[in-house]
């Protein structure tokens, strides 16, 4: 059986990437197709598959702005030769054109959260100018009508949580399977608590940063914050001096962070959050919003869940932690976290492809009838039906005198 993959874009090593990552372990001989590929920019494992960009690629240092050219560059992408397609979705991925023969199955980061459910605040608050405004509307409107068909284009969802469910069935009303991301849990280890809190996050508007950075700067408890993005300028001016900016950083490093961090915190909607399952996986807390992939993650015992991404609200949360904290069993936090582990993931993704192969195979059933026309009645033809199981096309015999 021959595998493509289709991711949106390459261009770093963040959550999708992993999940990428994860399926070219189960499909080893896989290609790789994708809008834009940077191979300094990606894991090792990736760079030695066969990887394919589109005709955009070289325009990748401002790929965000050809959004509305990224339809034309997926459907350009030829697929013929392959039996199974996976693509990898949370940027334009599912829509390439595939053969009749073809299975495509879809793992679902998120439907487009830009075009969809956070269009309102990207149209009113997430753009200041006047001109991105107007522009995005008539753009957005296209695109939302082209990732709405080509959701047509897909035989089997998978969603990376029970959030992604619901938007998934809510944006294309289209029933999908669970399948929760992979994450490396045993590369992860506990220490003792440095009292700071920590964020990682990209740095954008839609991850709520703004008001955990204000909580921080007012109530002077050491903040760290890893990452970068858009948004770093505006959250710095906004930030005390306990309030660290660490940037992106190497992974042993992080998890050195997270290892001596005292809580993890999670200010905005996460679509899954791979960093709370890190995070546990250091034997150390969540505090979260109580919304997306955190309901999914954050049991009992395992963190704190506040209602609303409000500074009060959080302050609120911090408080609860501080009585509860005495509580929190790293090896129970550890437990829970492995339920999200790599072994799992395969496990339940090959589950999910071996039921897709199953259902492929059609019932068995009497073959249709066809229609011949051998018999002359009078001069006339008569046409008798054949349930022979043959299958081809009436052949017309002329009366004879």
């Amino acid at each position: 059986m021959k595998v493509a993959l289709v991711h949106y874009w390459l261009l770093g090593s963040r959550g999708g990437e992993k999940v990428l990552e994860a399926i070219c372990r189960i499909f080893p001989d896989a290609d790789i197709f994708t809008l834009f590929y940077d191979p300094e920019s990606v894991p090792a494992l990736i760079r030695s598959k066969n990887v394919k960009a589109s005709f955009l690629n070289p325009f990748q240092s401002f790929y965000r702005s050809l959004l509305p050219l990224m339809p034309m560059a997926l459907e350009a992408f030829d697929l013929r030769p392959y039996d199974l397609i996976i693509s990898s979705e949370s940027g334009p991925a599912k829509g390439v054109l595939t053969s009749s023969t073809t299975r495509h199955l879809c793992y679902c980061h998120t439907p487009m959260r830009y075009l969809w459910e956070l269009y309102p605040a990207y149209r009113n608050e997430f753009h200041q100018s006047l001109m991105a405004r107007a522009l995005m509307a008539p753009i957005a409107s296209y695109l939302r009508t082209w990732d709405y068909a080509t959701a047509a284009r897909v035989d089997t969802f998978m969603a990376n949580s029970r959030n992604v469910k619901h938007r998934i069935w809510k944006t294309y009303r289209r029933k999908s399977r669970v399948v929760y991301p992979p994450v490396p849990v045993e590369s992860f280890h506990h220490s003792t608590t440095s009292d700071y809190f920590l964020i990682v996050s990209e740095m954008v508007a839609y991850k709520r940063l703004n008001y955990a950075v204000q909580t921080f700067a007012r109530n002077g408890r050491k903040l760290k914050i890893v990452g970068d993005g858009p948004e770093y300028p505006h959250l710095r001016k906004m930030a005390a001096k306990n309030v660290e900016f660490c940037g992106r950083i190497p992974d042993h490093e992080l998890r050195e962070l997270y290892a001596k961090s005292t809580a993890l915190l999670m200010p905005g909607e996460e679509d899954f959050g791979m960093t709370m399952v890190e995070s546990l996986a250091s034997g150390k807390p969540v505090i979260a919003l109580s919304r997306g992939g955190a309901l999914d993650i954050v049991e009992n015992g395992c963190g704190v869940l506040y209602a609303e991404p409000m500074e009060t609200y959080l302050e609120d949360a911090l408080r609860a932690f501080d009585r509860v904290e005495s509580l929190m069993d790293p090896a129970h936090l550890k437990l829970r976290a492995s339920a999200f582990s790599e072994a799992v993931f395969e496990r339940r993704f090959r589950a999910v492809l071996n039921r897709c192969r199953s259902e492929d195979v059609p019932e068995h059933a009497s073959a249709a009838p066809f229609v011949t026309l051998p018999q002359v009645v009078s001069g006339k033809v008569r046409p008798s039906i054949a349930h022979d199981g043959r299958r081809g096309f009436p052949t017309v015999v002329e009366p004879t005198d």
